[in-house]
């Protein structure tokens, strides 16, 4: 009953839901070093294309205050990087009386130094009101300058279709504003090649916005009829000009080289995953460029100063020439060789897995999940 409680807000219209799962219940982690934080569920838009509002619903969003214990309980259990992700991260609060960068300004107040947070995708209509907000939060020193923004088309004729209630020119002034505030920052766009009602003229003005803006992160997408949705009802386009569309806009986007600049450059970057290539880690830095560095003991979830040496399509890569001071964080943290289980997750997890040490491993995860179950019972009983 407790936690139904904590799920629901009783209100004018009845029972409301407060976003999903409960935020307390215990987790095992894919990545050690990395909390995802979902901040809501459903949505307010009526995609005529998508499936989310039939899926998840109208949108639930969680109190700040239990967003700001699950960061709190996450850093100190040795994560160094929290993603707050939903279907809409814009959205947030609408349906609590808050807003996104009411969360946030608390949430940057817990994030302990060396470590970072990364925003999940907004949609445009939902930021226009606090784009000077969001352009002081994104400017932090412990949140990556970076935003998901999808624009899925250029023409002002296709958006209205799709009913993604704005305008290209609003969507520019979302991109125009936080690249003038915030210098240097990362905005990745999505786009879909062939809805039913896309002319070629209104695909034209899709490829001239790629053109302008270069966007580093670019997801092209090819319109896919979901069973159930206004949009499948339509005239489709032929298959053969939906992949060419998408073809063009390839092209367009794979001619695009947005790193060059940043040769030589002296960055500092938060590692926090393997590449896929088995000889390199991969670190972000304040952009949350993908910055890729030697594969060397020690280097795991930590912030590394390093000298970009080359650039690519999708990457940096970068010399390490200072290791970064991390604040605030025990000495054994940074120097795993000084206790059998370094306070490193990451390390703690590969020690098990080079010692083959299955019973230490699973004395851990069951102590975790006792912690979880004592803290859950606390609050229940509080």
């Amino acid at each position: 009953k407790q936690w139904y409680q904590r799920r629901v807000a009783i209100t004018a219209g009845g029972v409301k839901k407060l976003g999903g799962a409960s935020l307390h219940l215990p987790k095992i982690r894919k990545n050690p070093l990395i909390e995802i934080i979902a901040i809501n569920t459903g949505c307010l838009n009526q995609c005529t294309y998508c499936k989310t509002k039939h899926a998840r619903g109208e949108l639930g969003s969680y109190p700040i205050a239990d967003i700001v214990e699950r960061g709190v309980q996450s850093f100190a259990e040795g994560v160094r990087e929290v993603w707050m992700t939903s279907e809409d991260t814009g959205a947030y609060g609408r349906d609590i009386g808050v807003t996104l960068p009411d969360l946030l300004y608390e949430f940057v107040e817990i994030i302990p130094e060396g470590c970072m947070l990364r925003l999940g995708m907004t949609n445009p209509p939902y930021i226009l009101d606090y784009l000077e907000d969001m352009a002081k939060i994104l400017s932090h020193p412990r949140v990556y300058s970076f935003l998901h923004v999808p624009v899925q088309a250029a023409s002002d004729n296709v958006l209205e279709d799709m009913k993604r209630e704005y305008t290209c020119a609003e969507f520019s002034r979302v991109v125009d504003f936080l690249r003038e505030k915030v210098p240097d920052i990362t905005i990745a766009t999505d786009i879909i090649c062939g809805f039913p009602t896309e002319t070629e003229e209104d695909f034209k003005e899709t490829l001239e916005l790629i053109e302008k803006y270069k966007f580093p992160s670019l997801f092209i997408n090819q319109f896919f009829p979901r069973p159930g949705t206004p949009a499948a009802r339509m005239k489709k386009i032929p298959a053969d000009k939906v992949k060419l569309r998408t073809k063009k806009a390839s092209e367009i986007f794979q001619k695009q080289f947005p790193y060059t600049h940043k040769l030589g450059e002296v960055q500092q970057i938060l590692v926090t995953e393997i590449a896929t290539d088995n000889k390199h880690y991969v670190g972000h830095n304040k952009f949350y460029d993908q910055v890729l560095v030697p594969k060397i003991e020690g280097y795991m979830g930590q912030s590394l100063t390093v000298r970009i040496m080359e650039t690519g399509k999708h990457y940096l890569k970068g010399d390490v020439i200072e290791e970064g001071e991390i604040q605030n964080i025990p000495s054994s943290y940074s120097n795993p060789n000084k206790v059998a289980f370094s306070l490193n997750p990451y390390n703690m997890v590969q020690n098990i897995k080079t010692k083959s040490n299955v019973w230490n491993f699973l004395i851990v995860l069951v102590i975790g999940v006792m912690f979880q179950l004592l803290y859950i019972l606390y609050r229940n009983h509080r």
